[in-house]
């Protein structure tokens, strides 16, 4: 495990932050800005899907495309706006999330429901990828990539040992089109009460067999990009036509098991795949990434992914989730995986 520093800092609102580097520091915190709201999260259940539904009424004050002096993910400044950060240097940040959908202590939901209701239990951080106000995982340095990624290991490592967490997820939004509301280069990472759907239907696939180890020697044609140990490809049954998933060929439940050379070939594959995107329409790409790891329990079985969605299908039109989709659940894609797969590869 390579060597880095962390600081530990309680914000003038109670939340955690907490900043890494590859060398020390030792400055001062400057003034910070705004209190905390007070989230009071809750979950009902909706009992013709078996799936628990967040509602997080303060998401809706959340903070929405500011300009660049406004940012609150870049690193404060004297005398400046107030950032989430009040440190002037950092090379990776985390914090809770100030507009969080779950939360360490929330209140109980409301009363007198017609559906079944729990506490939003859990724990929502933002993960801050640079300084950098612009940029993306393509642009860092492989250096800064590699520790990016293994704060993304500590924190799998510590959001699981919170009393009553059984799924923790890393992703990140990227581009207007899927929704994004900063445009700092920057991830989340949900720690969840319960294992959601998806999860549950991926958990017992691999229960039943390697679903992915039996698959990956016959993705030749719909390989993308791959590092020792990794594979980057379309997936032969892609809703999106852009959709990637990133592999560990060898079986690991999630990247607290991986060794040091994993981890520097996970990061620069992931690395990759962005420049690919980035590279295919000349512009910075739209996508959600979202990291399958294996829920409290699953570990022996489950076979650890990250799956992108990018919502572009060609240079000017989006892949818009619509009746089939939303409705039924069945996508209609518009590009075949094999083709799309192809072009990933050439680009660079």
């Amino acid at each position: 495990m390579p060597f880095f520093y962390r600081r530990h800092h309680r914000k003038r609102d109670g939340r955690e932050l907490i900043l890494y580097g590859l060398t020390p520091w030792e400055e001062a915190p400057l003034p910070e800005g705004e209190e905390a709201l007070a989230p009071a999260p809750h979950l009902r259940y909706h009992p013709l899907r078996g799936e628990w539904v967040v509602y997080a009424a303060h998401r809706q004050e959340r903070t929405f495309l500011p300009p660049k002096e406004h940012c609150p993910l870049c690193p404060s400044r004297e005398g400046a706006f107030p950032t989430e950060i009040p440190f002037t240097r950092f090379q990776v940040a985390v914090f809770e999330n100030r507009f969080p959908a779950l939360v360490s202590s929330p209140p109980s939901p409301p009363s007198g429901l017609p559906v079944a209701a729990e506490a939003a239990r859990g724990r929502c951080e933002v993960v801050v990828y640079t300084p950098a106000h612009t940029g993306s995982l393509a642009t860092l340095s492989e250096e800064e990539r590699l520790l990016l990624a293994w704060v993304w290991r500590e924190r799998y490592q510590a959001l699981y040992s919170l009393p009553g967490v059984r799924f923790v997820m890393p992703f990140e939004n990227r581009g207007e089109a899927v929704g994004v509301t900063l445009h700092h280069p920057h991830g989340q990472i949900y720690a969840y009460p319960f294992v959601p759907p998806l999860l549950e239907r991926e958990s017992a696939a691999f229960r039943e067999r390697p679903v992915l180890q039996e698959l990956m020697p016959r993705l030749e044609a719909y390989r993308v990009d791959e590092e020792e140990g990794f594979l980057a490809f379309v997936p032969p049954f892609a809703r999106y036509p852009y959709e990637v998933w990133v592999a560990p060929r060898e079986r690991h439940p999630g990247p607290w098991t991986f060794g040091e050379g994993e981890m520097a070939a996970f990061a620069r594959l992931l690395g990759r795949v962005v420049a690919r995107y980035d590279a295919l329409f000349g512009e910075p790409f739209p996508y959600v990434m979202v990291f399958h790891a294996a829920p409290l329990g699953e570990e022996r079985t489950f076979h650890f992914h990250v799956e992108f969605y990018p919502p572009k299908r060609t240079r000017d039109k989006l892949k818009f989730l619509a009746g089939t989709e939303l409705g039924a659940g069945t996508f209609v894609v518009d590009a075949l995986p094999e083709d799309t797969a192809r072009r990933l590869r050439e680009v660079l």
